[in-house]
C-alpha cells in the first residue's frame, strides 16, 4: 500500500475526526486495513492464500455506514466505489449488471495514478505551455506547406511550419514572459488549437455495450488516426490552464499508469455495496423483487474472487474489500443466500443515534454542520454565533421528528437547521456586517409551527 503503515488505533483515530460514534464499526474496518498491510509483507506464496474479510454492516439509515467506508478510503489513500445493489439486476434483464462496480473501480483507480502522474511534471509542463502560449500571442509570420489529405480530413487546416522564428518575435516573447507568469496578460482573450476529447465519426461505437466488453473504441483509432483539432478563444489564463493540462498528460508514462492504477484496484480496492436488504429474501412472483435473489448470484463470484474485463485489461476481485451495508428492517442478513453470507463474515451492527449523538455531530467533526453554516455566513460577513441551549434544542427537535416520522438518522440534522437558519441565509446578503447569536428560544419560534402540525412530512424529509 502507498500510505504509511497504520496502525487500528491511528486509522479509528482519523475516522473519529469526521464520524460520531459507531466504535464496534470503525473498530472491525481498521482492523481490515491492518490485515491488508500484514498481507503484502508475506511471502508471494502465502500472500495469495490470504484473501480480506468482507465486512456486512447493519444500521438504519443515517447513523454513519457509508461515512465510515468512504473516509476510510481517504484515509488509507485506497481506490473507492459506492455502489447500491439495487441497480443491478439478474443477467438476463435490462439494467447494470455487477461487472460494471469494478469496472468502475478500476477507472477511478487509473484516473487516480494519472493526475498524480501529471502533477509530478507539473513545473515542466507549465514551461512548455508558456512557450505554447507565447508563440498564440505572438505568432511568426509562417510560410506554409500542405499536410497530406487525410490529415486535412480529421485536423481541418492541417499544415507543416516551414519558416524559423526571426529573433525579434523570439525576443517579444521571452519579454512577455515575466508578464504572463505575474498575471498580467491573464485578460487578454488569445485563439488556441486544443486536441478535441472526442472522435463524433466514431464517437456511436464507443457506448455503453462496448464499455461492458472491456473494449474501448476510442483507443483503438487514437491508435490509428491522428486527434482532431479544434479552435477556441478564451482568456489568457484559462489557456495557459489548458495547454499545461494537455502538456502534462504528453509528459507521463500513460501505459505505466495504467498497470499501477490496475494494481492499485485489485490490492486496495474497496467497494462500498450499500443496500443489501432491498435484494434480501426470496422471490415473491412477478414484478419488481423478480430478479433479487438473482443479483445476490451475479454478485457472489464477484465477491469471492473472479476475473473482470475492464477497458483496461482483465482484473482480478480476489483482493478487492468488500463493505456491504442495509438496514434491514424488514429483511434480516440470513435472508441472503447462505453462499453470499459466508462471503461477508464480519457483521457489525450500528447503533441508532441518541440526542447526546447529535449534540457531538453539530459541533465536534472537523466538518461539523455548525461550523458549515458558520463560516458559510462569514462570507457574507454575518458572525453567527450558538448558545449551548440552542444546538440541544436542535438535537432535540431532530431526535423528535426521527422518533414521530421515518428515522432517517443524522441526515434530520440538515432538514432542522437548515428550517432554522432560512430566513438568516435568505437575508444575509442584505442584513451587511454583524453579529447574529441563535438561542433555544429563537430555535423553538422557528420550529414551532411545524411541530405544532399534524402532517409534518411536507415541512421536513
Amino acid at each position: 500500500m502507498d500510505n504509511r503503515e497504520l496502525t487500528p488505533k491511528e486509522i479509528v483515530r482519523e475516522l473519529d475526526r469526521y464520524i460520531i460514534g459507531q466504535d464496534q464499526a470503525k473498530r472491525a474496518v481498521a482492523i481490515a486495513i491492518r490485515n491488508r498491510i500484514r498481507r503484502m509483507k508475506l511471502p508471494e506464496e502465502l500472500r495469495r492464500e490470504v484473501s480480506p474479510k468482507n465486512i456486512l454492516m447493519i444500521g438504519p439509515t443515517g447513523v454513519g455506514k457509508t461515512e465510515i467506508a468512504r473516509r476510510l478510503s481517504q484515509v488509507v489513500d485506497a481506490p473507492f466505489v459506492k455502489v447500491e445493489a439495487t441497480k443491478f439486476t439478474e443477467v438476463g434483464y435490462v439494467g447494470r449488471d455487477v461487472d460494471s462496480m469494478v469496472r468502475d473501480l478500476v477507472e477511478v483507480s487509473v484516473q487516480t495514478v494519472k493526475r498524480r502522474e501529471m502533477e509530478k511534471v507539473r513545473a515542466q509542463a507549465r514551461l512548455f505551455a508558456e512557450d505554447r502560449l507565447l508563440e498564440y500571442l505572438y505568432p511568426n509570420p509562417q510560410t506554409y506547406e500542405s499536410a497530406n489529405p487525410l490529415e486535412m480530413i480529421f485536423q481541418g487546416v492541417a499544415r507543416t511550419q516551414t519558416k524559423a522564428v526571426p529573433p525579434e518575435i523570439r525576443e517579444k516573447r521571452e519579454n512577455a514572459r515575466g508578464d504572463l507568469r505575474r498575471g498580467l496578460l491573464d485578460n487578454v482573450i488569445v485563439e488556441i488549437e486544443v486536441e478535441s476529447s472526442t472522435m463524433p465519426a466514431f464517437n456511436i461505437l464507443s457506448g455503453v455495450g462496448m464499455d461492458d466488453l472491456g473494449i474501448n473504441m476510442q483507443n483503438i483509432f487514437d491508435g490509428i488516426l491522428p486527434k482532431k483539432k479544434t479552435h477556441r478563444k478564451t482568456t489568457v489564463k484559462e489557456a495557459l490552464r489548458i495547454l499545461e493540462e494537455e502538456e502534462a498528460k504528453k509528459l507521463i508514462d500513460e501505459e505505466s499508469a495504467i498497470r499501477e492504477g490496475v494494481i492499485r484496484a485489485e490490492q486496495s480496492g474497496i467497494i462500498f455495496i450499500d443496500e443489501m436488504d432491498k435484494i434480501a429474501g426470496r422471490e415473491r412472483g412477478a414484478g419488481p423483487d423478480v430478479s433479487r435473489e438473482g443479483v445476490q448470484r451475479d454478485l457472489l463470484p464477484i465477491v469471492e474472487g473472479s476475473t473482470v474485463n475492464t477497458r483496461y485489461g482483465p482484473v482480478r476481485t480476489d483482493f478487492i474489500l468488500f463493505i456491504g451495508a442495509g438496514a434491514f428492517h424488514e429483511t434480516k442478513p440470513s435472508d441472503l443466500i447462505p453462499e453470499l453470507q459466508g462471503r461477508f463474515p464480519i457483521r457489525v451492527e450500528l447503533e441508532p443515534l441518541k440526542v447526546e449523538d447529535f449534540v457531538r455531530i453539530l459541533t465536534q467533526p472537523e466538518n461539523a454542520l455548525i461550523k458549515q453554516y458558520t463560516m458559510l455566513l462569514a462570507t457574507e460577513g454575518v458572525n453567527l454565533r450558538f448558545t449551548e441551549s440552542a444546538i440541544y434544542a436542535i438535537a432535540r427537535r431532530s431526535f423528535q421528528l426521527n422518533e414521530e416520522l421515518e428515522n432517517i438518522g443524522a441526515r434530520r440534522l440538515y432538514t432542522v437547521t437548515e428550517k432554522v437558519l432560512e430566513d438568516i441565509s435568505f437575508n444575509a446578503p442584505d442584513t451587511g456586517n454583524g453579529e447574529i447569536t441563535i438561542d433555544e428560544n429563537y430555535i423553538e419560534e422557528k420550529l414551532s409551527g411545524i411541530l405544532e402540525e399534524r402532517d409534518i412530512s411536507k415541512y421536513i424529509l
